[in-house]
């Protein structure tokens, strides 16, 4: 029986293997202190947070989250240690809560390893606070204990840590907070949440009506922590009050109710129902289809997940048997060790081998919902070999996302999911032509790379294009030593660019000074609420910006206005797409560290750089290329561009 906790109340732990589960409404930092006797924590290496999540018996998330899953082995915890404190804090940035206030209230659960709850606690009462001890796990005479605490601390991270004695508390609240903004810039945002108590739950059973094909709950492997796989419902929109229903997206306003989800065909006696493109509710088929493609991202990363797990717990397991038979000087004698050795191995196998046939027929549920989404992908979700650009005409409104690659894990390297972008563009994106670590990096040259990066940025550009009405979409780029000719030349034979590649200092200063004057006279009119007293020259449609070999042929000045569009552009419809290498720009230091993590970060080639908003798994982006030898390219750009000279006519 679960026990509910208020503030100070206790509750004997049944065991020592446990999994603390936090929920909140919005992402925060999750982390935990080791305390002695007395609750002192003796030093930053009893600390576990996003920077350094593991330490024996503890092992934390490595990212801000709105779901946190903390493993908790007391038995491996060492002997000096008589508490753990769970610590939770809003992560520090612009446009982010400031208070638990302004936010849910948090919701911790203590479990078992098989997903039963032991103790919960939600933490009511929160007003100004930013960083809160939610609960302790406790050693009293022998036994552990689990301690609801709900201690919140105006003074944030720093004034937490120094409450426990930590001495360097100022300098570690700095440096996670600088290890979970890192952790955020390359994560992928998924859509907004749904509130449990809107989700619409699906029957139970992989044959249910409905369903889709989805993968059912992996079944549990009897000791190993599993999860299911989670409705994909996706979020209703919002009611604005005294008005319409407010989609969250320009150009589509309605108050007719969703189209039903299709249906899916009735499944055989013993097999899973069969998928079916547009399995999510949705105002229309393409919402549809994009809830049901982040659904599968979202399953993807929770059944590896539990795999992952269960394997983890089979290798431990299998380690403490083997420590607990060989700390026995009996088993040294005869064959006693050996045959210990052998059944912990056939424990091990059997754990790891029914946890990979699990994963397995999820993934082949999967592969299978893929297999019909990807041909029902409109234009704008599809990659450039799919039949749909063949017969493409410019739209008449802006569609929901864009993809812009790619995602893949090493346990399903066939199954691959699109990743999409809402539109307009939330924030930069800022392809990587320097070397990384990845495989696809290392066998390719720096110049290689850098003339993949620029193809891909020109790529990324003519998608934009292609999927915006006419004229309402302009993009510049700025080229100062006019080494991306060849790269940039389907966009300049199309005439779709606003100009010339701007190159040479001259060149970068008048660019940026047009679109910073823009993004300035927008702000002003958007707070006097005087938008028709905008100069009739203006351009008023999205403006994207390319930029080329930063920060060759910028100065000072040019650096901090391109800061200035990163930071103010897309909120009024200017964006950036950077072609660069950190490390050409090292000279700057620290100074433009908030611009690298401001961009969506991606790369020329294949690359495990990105993270998944729930699991926290390193994603391997590929971005999207034209098949070998085909112009779809060149002809969806020449469509675009007649489209654009009909329009001026």
């Amino acid at each position: 029986m679960t026990a509910e906790l208020v503030r100070g109340q206790n509750h004997t732990l049944p065991q020592t293997r446990l999994e603390i589960r936090v929920s909140a409404g919005s992402p925060v930092v999750a982390g935990a202190t080791l305390g002695d006797e007395r609750g002192t924590v003796r030093g930053v290496e009893w600390i576990a947070h996003p920077g350094a999540h593991r330490l024996p018996g503890l092992e934390v998330s490595r990212q801000a989250a709105a779901d946190h899953r903390l493993a908790v082995d007391l038995d491996a915890l060492p002997d000096a240690v008589h508490r753990v404190t769970v610590l939770l804090a809003l992560p520090a940035g612009a446009g982010r809560p400031a208070t638990f206030g302004a936010v849910a209230a948090p919701f911790v659960a203590v479990t078992g390893l098989d997903g039963a709850e032991i103790a919960t606690f939600t933490l009511t009462g929160l007003d100004s606070e930013s960083a809160v001890s939610a609960l302790e796990l406790y050693r009293r005479q022998g036994a552990w204990k689990v301690r609801a605490v709900g201690q919140g601390y105006a003074a944030g991270l720093a004034g937490m840590l120094a409450d426990q004695g930590v001495a360097e508390a100022v300098e570690l609240a700095a440096s996670i907070q600088e290890a979970v903004a890192s952790g955020l810039a390359r994560s992928v945002t998924p859509p907004p949440r749904t509130p449990d108590s809107e989700r619409v739950g699906h029957p139970a059973g992989p044959a249910a009506s409905g369903d889709g094909g989805r993968p059912p709950a992996a079944p549990q492997v009897p000791e190993p922590p599993t999860e299911p796989l989670r409705d994909r419902t996706p979020p209703p929109p919002d009611l604005a009050p005294g008005g319409p229903i407010d989609y969250a997206h320009p150009r589509r306003q309605t108050s007719a109710p969703p189209p039903p989800a299709p249906a899916a065909p009735p499944a055989e006696p013993g097999r899973p129902a069969q998928p079916v493109a547009g399995d999510a509710t949705g105002w229309s088929m393409d919402e549809r289809l994009y809830n049901q493609i982040w659904g599968m991202f979202e399953d993807l990363a929770r059944a590896v997940a539990a795999y992952r797990s269960a394997v983890d717990f089979a290798e431990s397991r299998m380690d403490q048997e083997l420590e607990r038979t060989l700390s026995d000087p009996r088993s040294r004698i005869g064959g006693t060790g050996d045959r210990a050795r052998e059944e912990a191995r056939a424990k091990r196998d059997e754990l790891t081998g029914r946890a990979r046939e699990a994963l397995e027929r999820d993934l082949a549920q999967l592969t299978a919902e893929s297999a019909v989404v990807e041909p029902a992908l409109p234009a704008s979700y599809a990659g450039w070999d799919n039949p749909v650009w063949h017969g493409y005409r410019v739209p008449m409104e802006i569609p929901m996302a864009l993809r812009i690659g790619d995602l893949r894990l090493p346990e399903s390297a066939e199954l691959r999911i699109p990743l999409l972008v809402r539109l307009p563009l939330e924030r930069g994106i800022w392809v990587d032509s320097g070397r990384t670590a990845s495989e696809a990096a290392a066998a390719t040259s720096g110049d290689q790379l850098r003339g993949l990066a620029m193809e891909t940025a020109v790529a990324l550009a003519a998608r934009l294009l292609a999927v915006y009405p006419a004229d309402e979409f302009s993009v510049h780029v700025i080229d100062p030593a006019g080494a991306a000719a060849g790269s940039l030349a389907p966009l300049v034979r199309a005439g779709v660019l606003a100009g010339p590649p701007a190159a040479g200092a001259e060149g970068v200063a008048s660019v940026l000074a047009r679109l910073t004057r823009r993004v300035d006279l927008v702000q002003m009119a958007i707070r006097a609420g005087a938008s028709d007293a905008l100069p009739p020259d203006l351009d008023t449609g999205e403006q994207l910006l390319i930029v080329n070999d930063f920060p060759h042929g910028f100065d000072d000045r040019a650096v901090t206005q391109l800061r200035y569009l990163a930071d103010e552009g897309p909120s009024v419809g200017v964006h950036l797409l950077m072609v660069a290498d950190r490390e050409d720009a090292r000279a700057y230091g620290p100074v433009l560290d908030p611009l690298w993590r401001s961009l969506l970060r991606i790369t020329p080639v294949a690359d495990d750089h990105l993270a998944d908003p729930w699991v926290g798994h390193a994603w391997t982006y590929e971005p999207l290329r034209a098949p070998r030898g085909s112009n779809v390219l060149e002809q969806v750009l020449a469509l675009v561009a007649a489209a654009r000279r009909a329009g001026r006519r």
